[in-house]
């Protein structure tokens, strides 16, 4: 998947654990995409099986969809926690973890958030 699905994707996460519901314009609203765009984007998510969308334009992700948005969306706040860690500004640190999210490679993240885990003693 391309960087821009797996980005939609993490927002319908994100907006769901926000509210009931989401629809295309909050999904545009929060990435400040046109609704052109995130309709073509939802049409393509939904034809590979990873959202739903029901007769009321409620967006739903599939067990495929939240699977990999969970993944994203878990190297995001890892990432983050990390540039943090080292002493970036959060909003710069998060800016940086969503480039970087999406082309570490899985063996580089397992390091990352293995030293993480030791070094604060936590499950993330």
């Amino acid at each position: 998947m391309q960087e821009s699905g797996e980005m939609y994707l993490e927002t319908i996460l994100v907006l769901g654990k926000k509210k009931n519901t989401v629809r295309s314009i909050d999904v545009a609203e929060e990435m400040g995409f046109s609704k052109a765009s995130v309709s073509r984007a939802v049409a393509k998510l939904k034809q590979d099986a990873y959202i739903i969308v029901d007769s009321e334009g409620h967006i739903a992700l599939t067990e495929k969809g939240h699977q990999l948005a969970s993944s994203i969306y878990e190297r995001h706040i890892v990432l983050t926690r990390m540039l943090v860690d080292l002493g970036v500004n959060d909003e710069v640190a998060a800016e940086d973890a969503c480039k970087m999210e999406h082309v570490i490679s899985e063996e580089s993240f397992r390091a990352i958030k293995e030293h993480i885990r030791t070094k604060h003693s936590l499950d993330v």
